[in-house]
């Protein structure tokens, strides 16, 4: 249930108390009251709204216990304790004129304020939205747990000092946050695809949110190809979802995963989104952005009918081309992997060490992985098994870790 409702409730509190972090203790605080009462008295008949009032109720109780209250605070938790606020568990209680009427992505216009730096607006919003823990930003990042921790501090900080309106920005001011939400929809459904931590594989409530959003804000703002475009990538990517995992929760490989499994219904609404962002752009003499080109390659999966069919030459291409426009260690590493299907593995094994002499991925288990699956494929069994092991020792998620060990325990002894 907090899986579903959690973003919502969040989103709700903040608005109604602008302020994003007694938002989230009183909706964390709700949610722990849950974990204790529910077992002993039954869950209620509605769920969602006794997260609510209990989170509004917290948040009342914080406000009137802190000191020096101001007279908004003062007067604010007055009339939510008479129940004059507005309804918290709605979804659809915009002020007027506003057209961001889904509650959860106000929320991220909201965090995407130019008041703060974008890596300040991507962290704030991946917390208090996503509801992803520091520990989890941190590795998505490649970052500190301790440095993506100031960020969020500072940015609830900056944001009650530069006195925020929480309500969504006029039309005219999207453009200036839009990169920061597409980003945060990017990252929340790349944790969802693949959890970073954990014991499963996958987190598909977290996927399909940002996907529900993306589709939100594509009617939004119908004209910004990059939109529809990361609309594309997450359809296409997502329509895996069925094949990616067996009965047991274990991960399903790409080169293993039963295509007839894949969502076709979905395969054909991110190309048709592709085709939309591609058509778009041209109107607007713009050329692919980054979503479009990692669509594209997304694309390339989805028509090929097995991993051996699929077009590798184009691939690469399509990953110097996302090089060349959104410069990432990560991008130049998935090309290698397009490299060795394409040239083969000794090819793929140069890149790949030029990449690592740079220290980009330093601390990933990204770089050991892959070398250890490059050196697999050119016989050297040893030296393989060392590199996935090593990556096993990175890697935060139990099923991801589990995969690297077999691979590892599947090599030819010397």
């Amino acid at each position: 249930m907090w899986r579903i409702e959690g973003a919502r409730i969040t989103a709700g509190l903040a608005r109604a108390f602008g302020d994003f972090g007694l938002a989230e203790d009183a909706a964390q605080e709700a949610l722990a009251q849950a974990l204790v009462q529910w077992p002993v008295d039954g869950e209620p008949r509605n769920p969602a709204a006794w997260l609510t009032a209990v989170a509004k109720r917290r948040a009342v109780d914080a406000l009137r216990r802190g000191s020096g209250l101001d007279e908004r605070y003062a007067a604010l938790a007055g009339e939510l304790a008479a129940g004059h606020a507005p309804k918290l568990s709605e979804g659809s209680d915009a002020h007027a004129g506003d057209l961001v009427r889904d509650e959860v992505l106000r929320l991220v216009f909201i965090a995407c304020h130019p008041v703060l730096g974008r890596e300040a607006q991507v962290a704030l919003t991946l917390r208090v939205v996503g509801g992803l823990t520091s520990e989890e930003i941190a590795r998505l990042f490649l970052l500190p747990v301790a440095t993506v921790q100031q960020r969020i501090v500072r940015a609830k900080k900056t944001l009650a000092a530069a006195r925020v309106p929480f309500e969504s920005p006029e039309p005219a001011e999207w453009p200036a946050r839009l990169g920061a939400v597409l980003a945060v929809l990017y990252l929340v459904f790349t944790e969802g695809y693949s959890a970073t931590s954990g014991e499963r594989w996958m987190r598909p409530e977290l996927a399909n949110e940002a996907l529900r959003l993306g589709r939100v804000l594509a009617g939004l703002v119908p004209r910004e190809p990059e939109v529809h475009a990361l609309v594309a990538l997450m359809e296409l990517q997502a329509a895996r979802f069925p094949a990616r995992t067996a009965a047991d929760g274990s991960p399903v490989l790409l080169a293993d995963q039963d295509r007839r499994r894949w969502d076709r219904a979905q395969l054909v609404r991110g190309r048709a989104s592709l085709a939309r962002a591609d058509e778009t752009a041209r109107r607007r003499g713009r050329g692919r952005g980054p979503y479009a080109l990692q669509a594209a390659i997304a694309e390339c999966h989805a028509v090929a009918a097995d991993v051996a069919d699929t077009d590798w030459e184009r691939i690469v291409l399509l990953y110097d081309a996302l090089g060349a426009v959104a410069p990432n260690p990560v991008v130049e590493l998935n090309k290698a992997v397009a490299v060795s299907m394409a040239v083969g593995p000794a090819s793929a094994l140069r890149l790949v060490d030029e990449l690592a002499a740079t220290g980009a991925l330093a601390g990933s288990y990204l770089v050991p992985s892959v070398r250890g699956e490059l050196l697999a494929q050119l016989g050297r069994a040893d030296e393989a098994r060392s590199e996935l092991v090593t990556a096993a020792g990175l890697v935060a998620n139990e099923r991801a870790r589990a995969v690297l060990l077999g691979k590892a325990a599947a090599l030819p002894s010397a």
